[in-house]
C-alpha cells in the first residue's frame, strides 16, 4: 500500500508582521500538531539525510530540537543539540552570527563531536544561513566534517543557500 505524499506548504500557516513588522514568520506548528505531516517531514528528512551516513544529527535550538532528534532516531545516529549560551555545562564552544532580524548565539558541549564525526545539521528554517555557517564552523573547530544540512523551509529570497555553498543541502518547502 502506497501513502500518499501531502502537500507540506499546505500546513505551513504565514503570521505577518511576526516577531517584528515586515517579517512574515512561517509557523510550523499546524504542521507538527498533524501525524501525518509530521512523519512525512521526518521521513523526508530522514531518508535523504540517511544517504549522508551520518554519525550525529545536530539540532539548532529551539526548533530544530523538534525534528532533529526523530531524524537522528529514524536514520540510527545520535542526537547533538546546539543551545542558547548558559543552557549547557561547561565545557563549551560558542558562536555568535547573525539572523534576518537580529543576532543570536549557540553553543556546543565540547565533548559532544568527536574528531572525525560527521553531522548532518537540523533546522527548521533556512534564512540567511547565519545560524548554519556558525554551528558548522563549530563542527569543524571540534574535528567534525558536516557532511549535509537539513530544513524544513528555506527561504530563497534571503540568499542562505549561496551563503552554504560549501554544504550539501535539502529542503522540504521553499518560499
Amino acid at each position: 500500500m502506497t501513502t500518499e505524499r501531502l502537500d507540506l506548504r499546505e500546513h505551513v500557516r504565514e503570521v505577518p508582521d511576526f516577531p517584528r513588522p515586515g517579517v512574515g514568520f512561517k509557523d510550523i506548528s499546524p504542521l507538527l500538531s498533524n501525524a501525518v505531516t509530521l512523519r512525512q517531514a521526518v521521513g523526508e528528512l530522514a531518508e535523504w539525510g540517511s544517504e549522508r551516513r551520518p554519525d550525529l544529527v545536530l539540532g539548532a535550538e529551539a526548533r530544530g530540537f523538534i525534528l532533529g532528534a526523530a531524524i537522528a532516531c529514524e536514520i540510527g545516529c545520535g542526537f547533538v543539540p546546539a543551545r542558547r549560551p548558559g543552557k549547557l555545562p561547561p565545557e563549551t564552544v560558542s558562536a555568535t552570527y547573525a539572523l534576518e532580524y537580529g543576532q543570536n548565539s549557540l553553543e556546543l558541549n565540547e565533548s559532544a563531536i568527536g574528531n572525525g564525526a560527521r553531522v548532518l545539521i537540523h533546522d527548521d528554517v533556512l534564512a540567511t544561513g547565519g545560524t548554519v555557517e556558525a554551528i558548522g564552523g563549530l563542527v569543524e573547530q571540534l574535528g567534525g566534517e558536516v557532511v549535509g544540512c537539513a530544513f524544513i523551509i528555506e527561504l530563497g529570497f534571503l540568499g542562505g543557500r549561496e551563503r552554504l555553498a560549501q554544504y550539501d543541502l535539502c529542503s522540504l518547502i521553499s518560499y
